[in-house]
C-alpha cells in the first residue's frame, strides 16, 4: 500500500477483466451447451486437482454467477485500491490455497464458483484493517462487516448444496495474508505538542498565555513589528512633488 491511497486504472483493469472471464466462461457453456462442473475441485482425487485454478471460473447457474460477481467486483477493487501492492499475490494465493485447502477437507462432489476467492477477499479486507490500526482502514473493515457480514453463516454447513468448505477455506486463507503480509501504513501527521520532546515553555504561542490561563498576546512585540514595517516601507517610498504656477489675472 502506498503512502497515499491514489486512483490507477489497475483499480478497475484487473478486476472487471476477472468478472468477464467469469461471464465469458458461463457464456461458452450456455453458447455451445458445454458443461464444465467436471472440471472443478473434486477433493483428494488427482483428477480433482485442476479444479484448484480451473474451479473459481465455473459457475452451475445464472444466480450463481452473479451473487458472486457482485462481491467479487467490489472486493477486488478495494483490494487494488488501498492495498495495490499486496493485490496479485492475495489473489494468487486465494486461489491457489483456497482451493489447495477446499481438495483436502470437502465432500467428495464437485466444488465450483468464486465464493471461496470471495471469502479470501473479505477476510484479508477486515483482519487487515483491524491489524493495521490506521482509521481509514479499519473504516474499511467496518465496512466489509457491515455489506458482507452475513457471510459468516456460510462458513458453516447449513445447506446442502453450498460448499461451505470453500468458504471455510478462503476465510482462512485471507486471515493467513492478512497476518504475513507486513504493509507500510500512512504515518499520521504529529504536531508539535504530540511530540515527545515538546516544551511548552519553548513555544511561543504558549508564552502568550499567562499563570492563569489567560490569553494576553504581546502587544508590544506586535507594535515593534508594525513600526518596523512602516518604517522600511517609508524608506522605500518614492514621493513625487509637483509645482504650480500661480495663473496671472487679466486686466
Amino acid at each position: 500500500m502506498s503512502k497515499e491511497f491514489k486512483y490507477t486504472h489497475e483499480i478497475l483493469i484487473f478486476p472487471i477483466g476477472l468478472v468477464l472471464i467469469l461471464w465469458f466462461v458461463f457464456w461458452l457453456e450456455i453458447k455451445f451447451g458445454f458443461n464444465f462442473n467436471k472440471s472443478g475441485i473434486y477433493p483428494l482425487k488427482l483428477k480433482g486437482l485442476k479444479g484448484i485454478i480451473l474451479s473459481p471460473f465455473i459457475h452451475s447457474s445464472l444466480k450463481h454467477l452473479f451473487n458472486n460477481s457482485v462481491p467479487l467486483l467490489l472486493l477486488s477493487m478495494a483490494l487494488f485500491y488501498f492495498y495495490r501492492k499486496l493485490a496479485f499475490r492475495v489473489m494468487i494465493l486465494g486461489i491457489v490455497l483456497t482451493g489447495l485447502i477446499t481438495w483436502l477437507i470437502g465432500r467428495p462432489s464437485y466444488h465450483i464458483g468464486a465464493s471461496g476467492l470471495v471469502y479470501t477477499l473479505a477476510s484479508f479486507l477486515f483482519f487487515k484493517g483491524i491489524f493495521s490500526k490506521y482509521y481509514r482502514l479499519v473504516a474499511l473493515s467496518l465496512g466489509v462487516v457491515f455489506i458482507y457480514g452475513s457471510m459468516i453463516w456460510g462458513l458453516f454447513p447449513i445447506e446442502q448444496r453450498i460448499s461451505w468448505e470453500g468458504h471455510l477455506s478462503g476465510f482462512i486463507v485471507g486471515l493467513l495474508c492478512a497476518l504475513v503480509f507486513k504493509t507500510a501504513f500512512p504515518i499520521k501527521k504529529k504536531y508539535n505538542w504530540e511530540l515527545k520532546d515538546y516544551n511548552e515553555e519553548d513555544d511561543e504561542f504558549m508564552q502568550q498565555f499567562d499563570e492563569y490561563g489567560n490569553f494576553s498576546p504581546k502587544e508590544l512585540d506586535i507594535e515593534d513589528e508594525e513600526t518596523e514595517k512602516t518604517e522600511e516601507t517609508n524608506n522605500n517610498r518614492i514621493f513625487v512633488k509637483f509645482h504650480y504656477k500661480p495663473k496671472k489675472s487679466s486686466d
